[in-house]
């Protein structure tokens, strides 16, 4: 059979498997289903053994009964009481088996590496989860040729490394590259030796190197990185923009981090615009994807191996560290409310039990399950009650960037003391030398007012004027280098705080 023919069926398949998905029983229903089926499986592991799964699926009210038994764990608690015998090899600990993958996910720059479990159950659960978000591209009414073109896909390493339990870790970008699933296989950039390279810097300088060979379609990656993959291209083959080379490119299946405070630096490099998929793939699992024109929100993966619970992201729930409080409740699907922000909770066929992702999310349309991603629980601003979110900050730069014409491609944000009083200390990465940083600081300040109240107040008692740097494009990334985490799939921390801002704070002292 023709490959072009192949791949049109997958995705014929893959659309037909989502709607009948979608169709078989609710959202509710579908996740108790998910919840007993975890319980059933995991019934007899030493987690399971330890917090008697099997009382709970004969109690009355299964959920209820879970929630009561399972305390609520962060990594550091999962990983001290269960999840570090699964890394010293020991099997049928938090899933059946033992575990050959751990994907290593920092958050965000600077921060101690995890490593996350990742299961034959959960690979299977994210491939079924991208097959159902890319046979949803159809939708956009695009080319059927658009499908048997090149798929871009910019990560992490896929040369792992061996752990002596002869496990392996690595990011999870460069998991899945070392073994892409077979209905993509032949159309996976930059191949899997490229992906092998270990170091960013080897791989751009090939993927730069062989781009002209490709007619890629698809692009999928962090946008961070993703712009600077075509940066480099375009840089190097002395090109106005990157549809010079890949006339056909049509979709950025975007993921990691929100998209629009790129957009306005990445739109430049094209000659028109992309069709924007945004996609929730976690270390953890695949928890959410775009499935329709016309929306930025993603919907929930319902019915796929993971068990969603969500505690409202408020003062009541969380102290000023970003840690729930002792009397937290998490609510599930049945229960939540529009437009409130909750720390996302997870049980996953990955041995995840009652996981605070370390998430926030929304929800922007409860008959759908559409969800944003609103921030972190502990990337946020609240010195003096001001309960500034990366959402609201996001917001501010685009509003920012639209009303001068600038583009911030990154930013951080720490939050300082100033006299008696306190400030935020924004770094704005920009290659304009004549931008005003007093001006950024008016426009900064008045945006985040008209996005958050509680910010308004305070900035009329204790908070001061925003403080703005400038620091060149490249400072972040040459940050993350120096770090040595310049990988594809590291993120820049939005907020920073502690020992993470010092680190920061005299990187920039030193270079510029």
């Amino acid at each position: 059979m023709d490959n072009k023919i192949k791949r049109s069926s997958l995705l014929q398949q893959g659309a037909r498997l989502q709607k009948v998905l979608d169709r078989r029983r609710s959202p509710i229903a579908s996740q108790e289903r998910v919840l007993r089926h975890l319980l059933k499986r995991a019934e007899n592991t030493a987690f399971g053994q330890h917090y008697q799964f099997e009382a709970i699926l004969d109690a009355e009210d299964m959920v209820a009964a879970f929630q009561e038994r399972i305390p609520v764990f962060d990594y550091d608690t999962l990983f001290s009481e269960w999840w570090h015998r699964t890394l010293d090899g020991e099997e049928d600990v938090c899933w059946p088996g033992k575990n050959l993958y751990f994907a290593l996910s920092s958050g965000t720059s600077g921060a101690t590496s995890k490593y996350i479990p990742i299961t034959s159950d959960m690979t299977r659960s994210m491939r079924s989860a991208a097959l159902r978000m890319f046979s949803c591209l159809p939708k956009y009414q695009l080319p059927a040729s658009l499908y048997t073109k090149g798929w871009l896909m910019v990560g992490g390493s896929a040369s792992l490394n061996r752990l002596k339990t002869g496990a392996y870790a690595g990011d999870l970008s460069g998991i899945n590259a070392k073994r892409p699933p077979l209905w993509i296989r032949r159309y996976f950039k930059p191949g899997t030796e490229v992906a092998q390279l270990k170091t960013w810097d080897e791989r751009i300088k090939v993927i730069s190197e062989r781009a002209p060979s490709w007619d890629v379609s698809i692009i999928t990656g962090i946008p961070s990185w993703v712009q600077l993959t075509l940066e480099r291209i375009i840089a190097d083959h002395k090109l106005n923009n990157i549809h010079e080379i890949w006339p056909n490119l049509r979709v950025f299946v975007t993921g990691g981090i929100a998209f629009e405070p790129y957009r306005k630096s990445f739109e430049k490099l094209l000659a028109r615009p992309l069709i924007y998929q945004d996609s929730y793939l976690a270390s953890e699992g695949f928890i959410a994807f775009q499935s329709r024109p016309g929306t930025h929100a993603m919907r929930l993966v319902t019915n796929n191996g993971i068990f969603f619970e969500f505690i409202p992201f408020d003062d009541d729930h969380f102290n000023e560290h970003g840690l729930p409080r002792p009397n937290a409740v998490a609510c599930t699907l049945e229960d939540v409310e529009l437009q409130r922000d909750y720390a996302l909770v997870i049980s996953t066929n990955a041995g995840a039990w009652r996981y605070l992702i370390g998430d926030t999310i929304r929800f922007t349309d409860l008959e759908r399950n559409e969800i944003i991603i609103t921030g972190r629980t502990k990337h946020f601003l609240s010195m003096c009650g001001e309960h500034l979110s990366v959402d609201n900050m996001n917001h501010a730069v685009q509003e920012v960037e639209e009303k001068l014409g600038i583009a911030f491609p990154e930013y951080s944000v720490g939050g300082v003391k100033v006299g008696s009083h306190f400030a935020h200390h924004w770094y704005l990465a920009c290659n304009d030398p004549d931008v005003d940083a007093t001006l950024l600081s008016q426009e900064l300040d008045a945006a985040l007012r008209n996005y958050n109240d509680d910010y308004g107040a305070e900035r009329g008692a204790m908070l001061q004027p925003p403080l703005v740097t400038i620091v060149p494009g490249s400072a972040f990334y040459d940050w993350q280098r120096s770090l040595g985490k310049l990988n594809g799939q590291s993120k820049i921390p939005r907020v920073m705080k502690g020992e993470q801002l010092q680190q920061w704070q005299d990187f920039v002292a030193k270079s510029f």
